[in-house]
Formats: C-alpha cells, sequence, structure tokens
C-alpha cells in the first residue's frame, strides 16, 4: 500500500434511488471506498445486497421498520430532524467532518427526476470540499475545475458540460476539440465527445464544469482512482 493511499480517506454513500449493482460496489471497496454510509432509505439497499453500513444517517423517514430494527445494535444511526438539508447532504457533511477528502455516490438517481437533478446539484455544491464520483449504471459524474488530466482509451465515450456562459473549456485528446468553449447548460454542450488517445486534458476555467465517464472501461482498465 503506497503512502498516498493510506492518505486519501475514501467513503462510498449509498441513498435511497436506484439500487446499483453489488459488482459495482465490489468494484469501489476494492478501490478504498470501504467505510459505507446509507443516506436514510439506502440502509434498505444495503440489506438487500447483503452489506453492513458502518453508518446510517437521515431524518430516517425513508427506511423500513424491518431494515432499522436489523440495524440497531449492529450500526451506528444518526437520526437528523432537520429538512434543510438532503439525506445525501447529511451524508456528506458527516463524512467531511471525519476527515474523507473522496466519495463514490450510489443510488442517487431513480424514478424521480428531481432527486436525481439535486444530487447532480450536490456534486458541484460540495466540490471544494470532496471530490465526488456519482455514479449510475454505466456512467460516472464527477465535477473538474482548472486542469484536468484524464486517463483513458481511445474511443472511450466523455461527455463535457458547462454550467454557466462565463466558463471556458480547452481540451487536448478528444476527436472533436474545444478551445475557450463556452458550454453554458441548456444551449450547448460536448455530448459523447471521443478520447483520441490515452489521455485527455481539460482545462476549466473561470467555474466548474461536469465531466461524465464510461464506466465499464473505467473498471476494465482501472484508470480513474489514483491508488
Amino acid at each position: 500500500m503506497t503512502d498516498r493511499k493510506r492518505k486519501i480517506k475514501r467513503c462510498l454513500i449509498l441513498a435511497n434511488g436506484k439500487k446499483p449493482s453489488k459488482r459495482s460496489l465490489n468494484y469501489f471497496i476494492r478501490k478504498g471506498f470501504e467505510y459505507l454510509i446509507c443516506a436514510d432509505g439506502g440502509a434498505d439497499s444495503a440489506y438487500k445486497m447483503k452489506l453492513n453500513p458502518d453508518l446510517i444517517i437521515g431524518d430516517l423517514d425513508s427506511i423500513s421498520a424491518k431494515i432499522y430494527k436489523f440495524f440497531s445494535g449492529k450500526t451506528q444511526i444518526v437520526h437528523y430532524k432537520k429538512q434543510n438539508n438532503t439525506d445525501v447532504e447529511k451524508a456528506l457533511k458527516y463524512a467531511l467532518r471525519k476527515g474523507y477528502k473522496e466519495a463514490v455516490l450510489c443510488g442517487a438517481t431513480g424514478d424521480r427526476l428531481d432527486h436525481t437533478f439535486c444530487n447532480i446539484g450536490v456534486v458541484l455544491k460540495f466540490a471544494d470540499k470532496i471530490k465526488i464520483y456519482l455514479h449510475h449504471e454505466n456512467s460516472v459524474l464527477y465535477a473538474i475545475e482548472g486542469k484536468s488530466e484524464i486517463k483513458t482509451i481511445p474511443g472511450e465515450t466523455i461527455s463535457v458540460y458547462g454550467i454557466n456562459d462565463k466558463t471556458r473549456f480547452t481540451s487536448r485528446g478528444l476527436k472533436y476539440p474545444l478551445k475557450e468553449f463556452q458550454l453554458p447548460f441548456g444551449i450547448r454542450e460536448s455530448t459523447s465527445n471521443l478520447a483520441t488517445g490515452s489521455k485527455v486534458y481539460i482545462n476549466c476555467s473561470r467555474g466548474r464544469g461536469l465531466i461524465i465517464r464510461d464506466f465499464n472501461v473505467i473498471m476494465k482498465h482501472d484508470h480513474l482512482f489514483e491508488s
């Protein structure tokens, strides 16, 4: 184990949306995201996958009575009644207090578009405090700011999104290059761009952007999370 790996504290947050595959979770756990936080009803998903959370946190209005009883005495349960933060935000704030620097957010998407939209916003909202990777089926989304080097393979789909018309994107290594491009949400985007080599360089200036990548490629080539 390298010194860098020991220094990076990583956690896995399981929300109350669509349950991820056990294969995906096992991959994240192998990459050091071992501390499992369930945001309220995410505990029901953990139970179905035979996972034991280290922490269940939230206003506890989504976790089923059966699952609450099952984990009582086995898992730390923190009940926050305040409604000014979502359960996912409560989980992230707990992780920050405990010194975690990176988090994978699973189960943050599902049949409610408002919850999905909110959790994408959370990635941006907390970007200056903790690196968040939002996982959904065959995609991983995360925020970028400044200069980024992306390890990839030729042909990997890489989509780039901006937030407003102030942010500029310049790229090297993409099939459709960006040169001081503005990608304001709802006006212009760089969806389904393609890597041309083993590395992509993106400079995101005057703000933050979002990257969406192919999770199957990431798992196969193991080139997103530094060891």
